[in-house]
Parts: structure tokens; sequence; C-alpha cells
């Protein structure tokens, strides 16, 4: 089956663009993650703590909402494409930038300190990408494949995850701890920055906006539609509801997606005694399982709609996640590398639907202001774990902690899945543009007839 049926040469690129483009996209945001952990004292001293490592992933985590608002609102105003190109030539340049970045040897501090203030850039531009890119190719999507493709675009995420594992692993084994450490890891981040470069080059050549899309952005600004209160509008106007529905869903899995990749890949060496190579497998593996799901999980989505699927994978979460963490983590009775890959797939899988939820609820000209925005605002909070997480500790115990967060993620995203719109399949046969519009004159009618009631 084909993805792109029946369109023209430039949509079908930006829909192979916004799926291999999230693949780069989640290169960059994994780096840091995995790649740069077993090196972690070559840059910040021999006596690097966790707090270094967690600091280098919070700047890229908290440029990400900054970046959202500011390419969001120039996405909505000159175009998807323009501005996905400036996005990646920006994450490219950080990339690039951190291979090179001198040792703690040779300059101390400034060494750790100018990578986190490289990653936060990097933030910016990784949000302006997803926040252009994502929102066009739903744009040019077929509606009935729409949540298959929201659904490969997602699972790009754990794709790269599994790539940074293993190929990190291949360079430890390949070069020796001590030689990865000292300067291994620069080849990481080298070949991240060169497949941005490629990225570009393929946007720059074969992709373009589409033209129902600019029509209608164009004819919503003549008519002063709302977009002219930019963001204003989308976090406290008319998009307000729409906006912090999927404020609190999307902060349900980014609780649970910190609990089980970034938190995990920590314990996985401190608790269950793992070596850095052994922890790259065991996330690798996890992430191959969570991509083989999420691919299909937008497409369940479309199939039994878009409340129900959020409703019933937030209860699973809520309920099978804590059980599997104590199971894996805390007792031990289930094989870490399949406690794992089973703690991701119940959890993270939940993105699948996500690309094409969020496009589906703002209308063209505040599509990627609305999309980006709730997409990374949300992360802010669940990103500060290495901050909040110690005095949940204190009260519900060293893995008592983690559960409890895993149950308010999918209690979260359960929750704020019911209060969005059915989106039942029938309703998303349309494209999303018209979907979109739909939503938003039934919202304003609802809105009008209570103020008259």
């Amino acid at each position: 089956m084909t993805l792109v049926p029946g369109l023209p040469p430039a949509g079908r690129a930006a829909v192979r663009g916004g799926v291999i483009g999230n693949y780069v996209d989640q290169l960059s945001i994994f780096l840091p993650v995995v790649a740069l952990a077993p090196a972690l004292a070559t840059l910040a001293g021999p006596h690097a703590g966790v707090t270094a490592g967690a600091s280098v992933i919070v700047a890229t985590l908290l440029g990400r909402p900054i970046g959202s608002m500011v390419f969001g609102r120039l996405s909505d105003r000159i175009g998807r494409t323009r501005t996905t190109k400036v996005a990646i030539a920006g994450t490219a340049a950080c990339s690039l930038a951190i291979a090179v970045v001198p040792t703690h040897e040779s300059i101390g501090v400034l060494a750790i300190s100018t990578v986190v203030l490289l990653r936060f850039i990097g933030g910016v531009f990784l949000a302006g990408e997803y926040t252009s890119a994502i929102p066009l190719a739903m744009e040019w999507s077929v509606p009935r494949r729409r949540g298959l493709v929201s659904g490969l675009i997602m699972s790009m995420a754990p794709w790269a995850q599994s790539t940074i594992a293993f190929v990190t692993a291949a360079l430890i084994a390949l070069l020796g701890p001590e030689t990865y450490a000292a300067w291994g890891w620069r080849l990481v981040f080298a070949a991240g920055g060169a497949a941005g470069l490629a990225l570009l080059g393929y946007y720059s050549s074969r992709v373009a906006d589409a033209p129902h899309v600019v029509r209608q952005r164009e004819r919503a600004a003549e008519e002063g539609a709302p977009a002219a209160l930019g963001l204003r509008a989308v976090l406290g106007g008319h998009y307000a509801g729409a906006f912090w529905q999927m404020f609190g869903l999307m902060t349900g899995l980014w609780l649970m997606t910190n609990m089980v990749v970034i938190l995990a890949t920590g314990r996985l060496g401190a608790d269950a005694g793992l070596t850095g190579s052994r922890i790259a497998v065991v996330m690798g593996v996890a992430a191959v399982a969570q991509a083989l799901v999420m691919s299909v999980t937008g497409h369940l989505s479309t199939v039994v709609g878009r409340r129900r699927f959020f409703i019933a994978w937030g209860l699973v979460a809520a309920v099978a996640a804590p059980l599997l963490w104590w199971g894996t983590l805390a007792a031990g009775v289930i094989p870490v590398i399949v406690g794992i890959a089973l703690l991701q797939v119940i959890t993270v899988c939940g993105y699948g639907p996500v690309g094409a939820y969020l496009c589906e609820r703002f209308p063209a000209h505040v599509r990627s202001t609305g999309y980006g925005t709730a997409y990374s605002l949300s992360i802010v909070a669940p990103a500060l774990w290495p901050w909040w997480l110690p005095t949940v500790e204190g009260a519900l115990g060293h893995d008592g902690s983690v559960a409890a967060v895993l149950v308010v993620g999918g209690l979260l995203v359960a929750g704020c899945g019911a209060l969005g719109p059915r989106l039942a399949p029938a309703e998303l046969d349309r494209d999303v543009e018209s979907l979109a519009r739909a939503r938003d004159e039934a919202s304003s009618e609802a809105a009008f007839a209570g103020g008259h009631s």
C-alpha cells in the first residue's frame, strides 16, 4: 500500500520529508541521551555526575517551547517549507559545532557549558523543524491515511533512538570505552549534522507547501481571522480550549516518556549495574519494539476514532506501566530487556496519532503555532524531573515515585483525551483543513449558544 497515491511530486516529497525529517530531527534529540553519556567525563570532567548529563538533555527540551512559538508563527505567516529549511540548517549547525567542542581538560567548565548552550539553541531549531514539517506532511496526506502517516512519522523517534543506541554500542566495542570517550562520540554528532545538511538539500529541491492550504491561510488573513492575535489566540483566545486540552494530553505522554526512556537509561546503570554498552543494547531493542508498534497505532486511531484511542491507551498505561516498572527495575522478576521494551510499548506508543490529532484541531492560519506550542510547551514540567522527582521520592520511595508518575501520566492521556472531540472514522474522511475548520465552526457555534442560553 502506497502512502501517497495521486499526489503531485511536491506532495509526495512533503509526506516522505515528514517521515525522513522527523528521523533526522529525533537523531539530534536523542544524541545526548545515549551517545554522550559514556563520554561525559571528557566534557564535564572526571567527577561529572548525573546532573551534568541531565542538564544537557534539559537544555534541549527547554529550548523547544521557544522554538515552537517563534517558528510556529513564522510557518503560519510565510509558509511551512521556507520555515522548515531555516530550522534544519540551524539544527545541523548546532550538531556539527558540538562535534568540535574542546575537552574539559583544555578549557575546563566552559566545555560542558558550551555543549549545554548549543543544545539549548539546537532545541529552538529542532522545534522549528517539526513545528513546520509535520503539519506540512499532514496537509498533503490522503485523509484516510493521515493517521497511518502520523504513526510512521512519530515512529521515527524510536527508530532514531535505536540507531544511536546500536551505533554507540558498536563504536564502544570497536574503539574501546576510553577511545570512544576521548573522541569517538564526536563521530556520532558529526554524522547527525551531515544528515541534517542532506535533509536541507532534499527540502530545497523537492518540497513545496500545499496550494489549498496556502489559499485558506491567505483567505483567513484577508478576513481578519483570530490568527491576527498569533500566540494569544492559541494560549488564551479563540483556540485556547483546544490548546489546553491537548497540552494536558501531551504532558501525560511526556511524563511517561521521561520515566521509561531517559530516567530508565540512568537507572539501568545505577540500579541494575549494566555497563554502557549493555544499556545501549537494551534501549536499542526497546526502541525497535516501540517503533514497530507506534507505526500502526496512528492508523488504529483512525479505525476506532481518536478519542476512543487516547482513553483506552491512557487507562492501560496507568495500570500496566507501574506494574512493569516494579517487576523490571524494583523486583527484578522480569528480564530487563523484555521489561523495558514492554514499558516503552504501552506508554510511548501513544504518540502514534499525535501528528495527525494536533493538526486536526487547528485551521491553517494557526496550525503550526498550535501544533508546535502544544507539543513543546508541555515538555517543560516533565523535563524538570531531575529536580522535582527527588521530592516525590522522599514521600513514595525510589521506585514508588516513578510508579506514581506513570499513573498520573496515563490518567492525563485518558482524561484529556476524553475532553477532546470524538473524531470518529467518518469524520476523518475529510482532509485536515476542512476537518479543522468544521471543528472550529462547531466550537464557535457552541460558544455562541452557551453565551445566549
